[in-house]
């Protein structure tokens, strides 16, 4: 990753591939392809972060089920149009990958680090039981004048930290990719289960205001 564009935008996710891959879209004669990936918590419970991937990195048609896989890429966003409104559409753009014989324990399996703008003014609250948590959109630059929206959630400690965030202040991240399903009220009598994504944010900083100008 000479490019410093990309450094802004790490990811690494270790797991196992769940999904056949599905086809995404094709640029320049170049087709992309979507695969789940389910990796694991340190909890019991477990994460599907949705991968694309070129077909030039593997062979789309195979059966990879049941396989371990570790991908470093970047997290990407783009808009959907949807029901009339646009939706935002998360997932792991893979650039390496490499097919794994086992998990080690002590493998960090689900890292992210961003390098962005706060784009949008923080949301904090707290919960019913005084968890505070706070919401935070991230716009990490790309080459060619393009930005990925990256919605990141902070508790405690980081949550109040955010909360004094400006729209425009450089901000870096440390976390993890989290899966979460919520319910979707479509109308009266419909609710659709629906999964969004997002980074839990370990640890963040504010960038030197020097260095932002």
């Amino acid at each position: 990753m000479t490019d410093k564009v990309i450094e802004n935008n790490q990811v690494t996710v270790m797991g196992e591939i769940i999904s056949d891959f599905s086809y995404s879209h094709e640029i320049y004669g170049e087709g992309f392809y979507m695969v789940d990936v389910k990796v694991q918590r340190l909890s019991e419970s477990f994460d599907v972060i949705p991968v694309m991937m070129s077909e030039r990195l593997i062979d789309v048609t195979g059966n990879y089920k049941g396989m371990l896989i570790c991908v470093n890429g970047q997290f990407r966003s783009y808009n959907r149009h949807d029901e009339r409104k646009n939706k935002l559409v998360l997932s792991v753009f893979a650039r390496e990958i490499e097919f794994l014989e086992e998990m080690e324990e002590s493998s960090k399996t689900n890292q992210i680090f961003l390098d962005g703008y706060i784009c949008k003014p923080p949301i904090y609250r707290k919960t019913p039981l005084g968890r505070e948590i706070a919401d935070v959109l991230l716009a990490v630059n790309r080459p060619y004048g393009k930005s990925d929206y990256i919605p990141c959630i902070c508790w405690g400690r980081n949550a109040r930290y955010a909360s004094g965030f400006k729209v425009g202040d450089r901000c870096m991240i440390w976390g993890r990719i989290q899966s979460r399903e919520y319910m979707k009220k479509l109308d009266e009598e419909t609710i659709e289960k629906r999964v969004a994504f997002e980074v839990s944010v370990s640890k963040l900083e504010l960038a030197d205001k020097e260095e932002t100008k």
